[in-house]
C-alpha cells in the first residue's frame, strides 16, 4: 500500500529542515517539500538537496517573484495598505501565494495533506491555514509546532543535531528572520525585550545612517494606474525594479522600522523590520494620489487602508471583502499616473517633483495671486451656511442672543 504524502512549505530554515524527519517518524508519510521563490535571495539548489538529504521524497520548486509582486505587493500598496502605522507587511503578502501553490502542489501530486513550520503563537499560522480552507479544504493540515514536545528554538537546535541536521541558526544567532523581495523580518534574540534597541548586527539588509553616503542620491519612481513601472524613466519588469529600489534605499538607510505589533492570535510581539525598496514605493505613491486624488476619495480610502491592512495582516486574503476592496481600490487608481522624485539622505526620503497629467491641483487656484477663475466673494455664502447650524446651536445655549431672523444675502 501506497504510503500517504504530505507536501510541506519547506524553506531549509530551522523549523522546517526538523520537521521533515519529524513528520516521517511520527506521521510515516511520505514528505514533498514545496520551496517557494519569492526573492529570499537563497541557493534554492543547496536548499533542495539539503531537503532530500534530510528525508524529503521529493523537492519541487516555484519561482513565485513576479506573481507575488503583481498580485499580492502591488494590489496592497495600491490600497495604501500599513499595519499599525509602520508594518509594510511583507511576510503578510508572501503567505497566500506561498499556500496557494502549496495547495496546487498537493492536488498535482495527490497528497492527502499539507503542513507549515509556523508557531501555535504567531499570525502565520492563520495566514496558511485560512489559505488552506479557502482553496482546498478537504487536505489534512499537519502544524507540528502544536504538536511536537519541542518548545524554543534551543529545543529545536537539539533537535537538529541529534539528527544530523546543518542548519544556520545557532544559539549565538538565534533570530528568526524571513526574506523575500519586499523585506526582512527579525524576531527572536535581544528583541524579546522590548526594552532593548536592536543590535546594530541584527540589522542585514540596510546600512545604518552613519554609514550612509554623505551625499544626496535622487530617483523618480513612475506609475502607471497606481502601479510602479519604471525607475528614473527606464521601464522595468517588476522584479528588476524593485530589485534596484531596494539596493538604492539600503545604501542609504531606508526602511528601517522597529515595532511593538498586535498580533491576530491576541498578544503583542516585538519585531523590526526592513524594506528599503516598498518605503520607497509607498512614499512616492503617496505623493501621486495627493496630486490626483479628489479629497472625498482620498479621504474615504484612508479608511479602506486601515481595513485592508488588517485583512491582510490577519491572514484573510482568499475571503470576498479583500477581493470587493479591491475593486473600490482600483477604480481610485484610474488616474494616479505620473512621476514622482525621492531624494534620499541617510534614512530621509525627501519629495523632490511630482508630475502627473491627470494632476488636481491647480497653481492658478492656489496661488496668493487673485485670478479670475475664483470669487472670493463666494466664500462668504459658503461659509455661513456652514455655519449655520453652529449658530442656530450658540443661541439654544446662550438664550441672550436671541432668535434674530437669519438674512439672505
Amino acid at each position: 500500500m501506497a504510503k500517504k504524502k504530505v507536501v510541506l512549505a519547506y524553506s531549509g530554515g530551522l523549523d522546517t529542515s526538523i520537521i521533515i524527519p519529524w513528520i516521517n517518524e511520527n506521521y510515516g508519510m511520505d514528505v514533498i517539500a514545496m520551496i517557494a521563490d519569492v526573492g529570499q535571495g537563497e541557493d534554492l539548489d543547496a536548499v533542495v538537496a539539503k531537503a532530500y538529504a534530510t528525508g524529503a521524497k521529493k523537492a519541487v520548486v516555484r519561482d513565485l517573484r513576479d506573481e507575488f509582486l503583481r498580485e499580492y505587493v502591488f494590489p496592497t500598496v495600491r490600497a495604501g495598505a500599513v499595519y499599525e502605522d509602520k508594518y509594510l507587511l511583507g511576510t503578510s503578502m508572501a503567505r497566500p501565494v506561498i499556500a496557494k501553490h502549496q495547495v496546487e502542489v498537493a492536488l498535482e501530486e495527490g497528497a492527502e495533506a499539507v503542513a507549515h513550520g509556523c508557531t501555535g503563537k504567531g499570525n502565520d499560522q492563520v495566514r496558511f491555514e485560512h489559505a488552506y480552507q479557502a482553496l482546498a479544504p478537504e487536505l489534512q493540515v499537519i502544524a507540528p509546532w502544536r504538536e511536537w514536545d519541542l518548545h524554543s528554538r534551543e529545543d529545536c537546535l537539539d533537535y537538529a543535531a541529534a539528527h544530523n541536521i546543518p542548519v544556520a541558526a545557532s544559539r549565538a544567532k538565534i533570530h528568526s528572520r524571513d526574506r523575500n523581495l519586499w523585506h526582512i523580518s527579525h524576531e527572536g534574540g535581544e528583541l524579546e525585550d522590548a526594552g532593548n534597541a536592536p543590535l546594530e548586527s541584527t540589522w542585514v539588509w540596510t546600512k545604518s545612517p552613519q554609514e550612509a553616503p554623505d551625499k544626496e542620491e535622487t530617483v523618480e519612481i513612475g506609475f502607471e494606474q497606481g502601479t510602479p513601472i519604471s525607475l528614473n524613466g527606464q521601464r522595468m519588469d517588476p522584479v528588476q525594479l524593485l530589485e534596484l529600489l531596494n539596493e538604492i534605499g539600503a545604501r542609504n538607510a531606508i526602511g528601517r522600522i522597529d515595532i511593538v505589533e498586535n498580533r491576530f492570535v491576541g498578544m503583542k510581539s516585538r519585531g523590526i523590520y526592513e524594506t528599503p525598496g516598498g518605503t520607497l514605493v509607498l512614499t512616492a505613491l503617496r505623493e501621486l494620489e495627493a496630486l490626483t486624488l479628489e479629497r472625498e476619495v482620498k479621504h474615504y480610502k484612508q479608511q479602506i487602508a486601515l481595513k485592508y491592512a488588517e485583512i491582510v495582516y490577519f491572514g484573510l486574503w482568499f475571503t470576498p471583502l479583500r477581493e470587493a476592496l479591491d475593486g473600490f481600490v482600483e477604480v481610485t487608481q484610474q488616474n494616479v499616473t505620473g512621476s514622482v522624485a525621492l531624494t534620499l539622505y541617510k534614512g530621509n526620503v525627501n519629495i523632490a517633483s511630482r508630475k502627473s497629467e491627470f494632476a488636481l491641483y491647480s497653481e492658478e487656484l492656489s496661488s496668493f495671486t487673485m485670478g479670475a477663475s475664483y470669487d472670493q466673494k463666494d466664500a462668504e455664502g459658503f461659509i455661513r451656511i456652514l455655519g449655520l447650524p453652529a449658530r442656530t446651536r450658540a443661541r439654544l445655549l446662550n438664550p441672550k442672543l436671541g432668535h434674530k431672523q437669519e438674512s439672505v444675502r
